[in-house]
C-alpha cells in the first residue's frame, strides 16, 4: 500500500495519485513509462533525462495546540450532523506556479512549508479550524467545530494577523531566493452542514458539507481578490460593519452564483470593539431601575477618595446590563474631573499576552492610536522618569511590554519572570507615589473571564498592590460576564 511522501495518506496499490491530496504517488518516465525513484535524474530503463517539475506544497501536519485538540474532541458529539453559521477563510498564494518554477522543488517546498505554519499559527489564536490544506494555501473555518457568536470578526482578526505576517515572512523570501511573494484572502459568513470529527485517536479532520455555496463563495471571494488583500461577501460585512474598516467595491458577477454578490475589502480594525460600543453607536435607551447597584458603586467611590483603595467586582448574568453600568458609572466619575481608564479582555483574545492591561496602560502613559513609536516612547519616559528615576533601567522592558522597544536600547537577556517583575515594580510604584496620576484613577476591566494568564497575575499583582496602598485615591472595578 503505497504512502503519499507529501502528506503521508497511504492509498491502494493501484493508485496512481493520493487519493488526499492528490499528488502524483511516484514519478514516470515521459518516454517509457517507467515508475522512477524520487531522486532520478535519467531514466532507469531508456536513459531519458528526467523533466524537474516542481513539487507540490507539503501539507502542514497536523499542529493544533492540545487545549484546542481538546476543545475539538468535546464539541464533536453536540455537533456532528448539525448546521452551523460559520466563516470560511480561503488564502492562497497569487501566482504560485509561477513562482515555483523558478526555484527547486526542495527550496519552494520550504517556502510554502512556512507560508503554511504562518497561516495556521494565526487561524488557531483565534480558535479557528484549519479544514484542509490546498496545493498554495488554506481553508479555515470559525464557528465550528468550536461554536462562536463572533465567528465573522475572528474570521477577519485571523486575516488581519496573516497579512501582517506574510508581508513580513515576503520581505525573507525576497531577500534569500530573488521573487515575490504575496497571497490573497477571501471571507464568506454562512450556513454549513458539520459531519464526522475524525476517527479515533488524534485524528482532528472534519469533513463539511456547504450549504448555499457557502464555501464555493468564499473561495470566489479569494480568487476576486487582488494581492495582499482580504475580500469579503456582503454576508460577512452585515456581521463585522463597525468593527472592521471596510471599502465597498461594489457588486460583482461571480461563477457559479445567479445574483451579482456584494463585495469589500478589509481594510483594518474598526472603531467598535464589543457590542454595548455597537449599541453606544446607534444611540442607549434611558438609564433607569438600577438606582442601588449604583450606590454601592458610588459607596465605593467615596471610600476610595477618603483614602481607602476600593475593588469591586460587578457579577451577574450574561444580558442583564452590566456594560451600561459600568459605562454610565465611569461618566459620571469623567464629570467631576476623575480620570478613568478601561481595558477589554475580548473573546478571541485569550491567547493574547497582557490584551485589556496594554490598553490600559496605554492610557495612562497618553499614548494616542496615531503616536508612532519615537513618541510613544518619549511619552513613557517622560511619566515614568518623573514618578522614579531609579526605574530608568526599566525603560527598555516597558517600552518592549507597550509594543514600542527602543532599537538602540534593546532589553537585555531576562527570562519572562524577570520581565514581569520588572513590571509589576513599576506599578507598585504608581500606585504608592504621593504623586502620580495611578492614586487619582479609575480602572475598569471588561469580561474577566476572558482574561489571558499573563493579564491575570497582572491584575492580581495590582490588586495587592491597591490592598497595601494606604491614603491611595485608586479605585479598581472589575468585571465578569457570567454569574459565578
Amino acid at each position: 500500500m503505497p504512502t503519499c511522501a507529501v502528506c503521508q495518506a497511504d492509498n491502494p496499490a493501484r493508485a496512481k495519485f493520493c487519493l488526499e491530496c492528490g499528488v502524483p504517488l511516484a514519478a514516470r518516465c515521459a518516454g517509457c513509462g517507467t515508475e522512477l525513484p524520487p531522486e532520478a535524474k535519467f531514466c532507469l530503463e531508456c536513459g531519458a533525462k528526467v523533466a524537474t517539475a516542481p513539487a507540490p506544497a507539503p501539507a502542514t501536519p497536523d499542529r493544533r495546540t492540545s487545549a484546542l485538540a481538546e476543545k475539538i474532541r468535546q464539541a464533536k458529539p453536540a455537533i456532528e450532523g448539525e448546521r452551523k453559521q460559520v466563516t470560511v477563510l480561503f488564502a492562497d498564494v497569487k501566482g504560485s506556479m509561477e513562482l515555483a518554477e523558478q526555484l527547486d522543488p526542495e527550496e519552494w517546498s520550504r517556502i510554502m512549508q512556512r507560508f503554511f505554519t504562518i497561516l495556521a499559527d494565526g487561524v488557531e489564536r483565534f480558535e479557528g479550524f484549519v479544514d484542509k490544506f490546498t496545493g498554495d494555501g488554506i481553508m479555515a473555518l470559525f464557528g465550528a467545530p468550536i461554536a462562536h457568536e463572533d465567528h465573522a470578526q475572528r474570521a477577519c482578526w485571523a486575516a488581519l494577523q496573516a497579512r501582517e505576517s506574510v508581508a513580513r515572512y515576503a520581505t525573507e523570501v525576497k531577500r534569500a531566493h530573488g521573487i515575490g511573494f504575496s497571497m490573497r484572502l477571501g471571507l464568506h459568513s454562512g450556513e454549513v452542514v458539520v459531519g464526522n470529527v475524525g476517527g479515533s485517536g488524534d485524528d482532528l479532520r472534519m469533513s463539511y458539507t456547504a450549504q448555499g455555496h457557502t464555501v464555493g463563495l468564499a473561495q470566489r471571494m479569494e480568487t476576486l481578490a487582488s494581492p495582499d488583500t482580504c475580500y469579503l461577501s456582503a454576508a460577512t460585512a452585515a456581521l463585522v460593519t463597525g468593527y472592521f474598516a471596510l471599502e465597498d467595491l461594489g457588486v460583482f458577477r461571480v461563477k457559479g452564483i445567479s445574483e451579482p454578490v456584494g463585495v469589500h475589502r478589509l481594510l483594518g480594525p474598526g472603531r467598535l470593539r464589543t457590542r454595548f460600543d455597537a449599541s453606544r453607536s446607534r444611540g442607549l435607551t434611558r438609564f433607569v431601575g438600577r438606582s442601588a447597584d449604583m450606590g454601592t458603586l458610588e459607596d465605593a467611590l467615596a471610600q476610595a477618595q477618603a483614602g481607602t483603595a476600593q475593588v469591586v467586582g460587578v457579577v451577574a448574568e450574561a444580558g442583564t446590563g452590566k456594560s451600561r453600568l459600568c459605562h454610565e458609572f465611569s461618566e459620571r466619575c469623567r464629570g467631576r474631573g476623575i480620570t478613568v481608564n478601561v481595558g477589554r479582555a475580548l473573546a478571541h483574545g485569550k491567547h493574547i499576552p497582557y490584551l485589556p492591561m496594554l490598553e490600559v496602560f496605554r492610557l495612562y502613559y497618553g499614548i494616542a492610536e496615531d503616536d508612532d513609536d519615537r513618541t510613544a516612547r518619549e511619552k513613557i519616559a517622560g511619566r515614568l522618569l518623573l514618578l522614579d528615576e531609579t526605574l530608568r533601567e526599566a525603560l527598555p522592558v516597558l517600552f518592549e511590554f507597550l509594543g514600542v522597544p527602543d532599537p538602540a536600547r534593546p532589553v537585555p537577556q531576562m527570562d519572562p519572570d524577570a520581565k514581569q517583575r520588572q513590571i509589576f515594580a513599576i506599578l507598585r510604584s504608581a500606585i504608592h507615589d504621593s504623586q502620580s496620576d495611578a492614586r487619582h484613577l479609575v480602572v475598569i476591566i471588561e469580561d474577566l473571564h476572558w482574561l489571558d494568564a499573563a493579564s491575570e497575575a497582572l491584575v492580581a499583582g495590582w490588586v495587592n498592590g491597591i490592598a497595601g496602598a494606604s491614603d491611595c485615591e485608586s479605585w479598581m472595578a472589575l468585571r465578569r460576564m457570567a454569574k459565578i
